[in-house]
């Protein structure tokens, strides 16, 4: 076991596959030489050559339009969208061709891709560098759509995502990459060598796409959150005194529902919580699963706490981030209801 941050543990996973499937390529926009903008794949352009780690244009949908190809031609690429906030011009290449592959191929071609997209808010990047737009992916048929909220996970789930023959959104909270974040901006960094879960094993390991995990244990309610705002809700729950069970969802789709209703079943209470805007979230389809699958269970409303439906503000960061004290709230009246 090593301890890492998550990019350490997202560079280590690439490292992994690259030296173990000649047919993994990994390349974006300064992912080669500069080793990433946020250095997830530094040292690895050095270490496999330019013709395994590339440098692209400044043109996401030929980065993606590319990996179709090189997917559907029996390579494994992991692409790097720079931003989650970019990705839009290559969303056509993701839906149309990427999500369709295998389907309109009748089962001849498929596009064994991985996007990786860097997520979220919390670094003060204002409405064009801290979008969370995973309820775009979630709603197309044959994409799969992962968030991991630690770096054990993430090496595990990217190494799955790398080997698995869908394509893959894989989205990083850019929060987290450098140690766990509770919402309470104001108060000192805590790095992942300091948490249990920065202790990563090294080598090759998995972790499945469609497993969530039980991140804390309790009996009062249920919350289901993932990436960042795990942690937001364990901080809630400490700082309200609530015994809350999180589930950390890990990925989105294939979603792991059965952890969630035997969960929502046992509390019959409920908040979900995620950062991205409210409307048509992904948090309205959480809803709509609970509802249907433990309506008899719920002692009370459905809570949910998200993002606001406006552009991620830069002078009212902490407004719009779903902090623990608004989390804290929906816990309450979800316990007193």
């Amino acid at each position: 076991m090593a301890t890492m941050t998550m990019v350490q543990a997202i560079r280590s996973a690439m490292d992994v596959m690259l030296e173990r499937d000649d047919n993994v390529v990994v390349f974006g926009e300064d992912v080669g030489y500069f080793g990433g903008v946020f250095r997830c794949t530094e040292g690895l352009q050095a270490k496999y050559g330019t013709s395994r780690v590339f440098d692209t244009p400044i043109s996401e949908g030929g980065i993606v339009g590319i990996a179709v190809g090189m997917g559907a031609y029996g390579l494994r690429p992991v692409a790097e969208i720079q931003f989650a906030d970019y990705f839009y011009p290559a969303y056509d290449q993701l839906v149309s061709e990427a999500a369709r592959l295998r389907y309109r191929s009748a089962g001849d071609f498929w596009a064994p891709i991985v996007v990786r997209m860097p997520t979220g808010g919390g670094i003060y990047g204002g409405q064009t560098h801290s979008q969370s737009p995973e309820a775009l992916f979630t709603h197309v048929s044959g994409l799969k759509t992962v968030v991991p909220s630690n770096p054990q996970d993430a090496k595990g789930l990217l190494i799955s995502a790398i080997e698995d023959d869908d394509p893959v959104v894989f989205l990083e909270p850019k929060r987290l990459y450098n140690g766990p974040f509770d919402g309470h901006h104001d108060k000192p960094i805590v790095p992942w060598s300091k948490h249990p879960l920065g202790e990563v094993a090294d080598g090759y390991y998995k972790v499945p796409l469609s497993k969530a995990k039980i991140f804390r244990a309790g009996a009062e309610l249920t919350v289901l959150a993932y990436g960042t705002m795990v942690f937001v809700a364990e901080a809630a729950a400490v700082e309200a005194g609530i015994d809350a069970e999180i589930i950390d969802l890990l990925t989105l789709w294939p979603l792991d529902l059965d952890t969630i209703v035997e969960s929502v079943k046992k509390t019959g209470r409920c908040v979900i919580v995620h950062e991205a805007t409210r409307t048509s979230g992904f948090g309205a389809e959480l809803m709509s699963l609970v509802q249907e699958h433990c309506f008899y269970h719920l002692e009370a409303p459905i809570e949910r706490v998200t993002g606001w439906d406006t552009p991620y503000p830069h002078a009212l960061e902490w407004d719009y981030f779903p902090g623990p004290a608004r989390v804290g709230d929906a816990m309450k009246r979800a316990t007193s209801a």
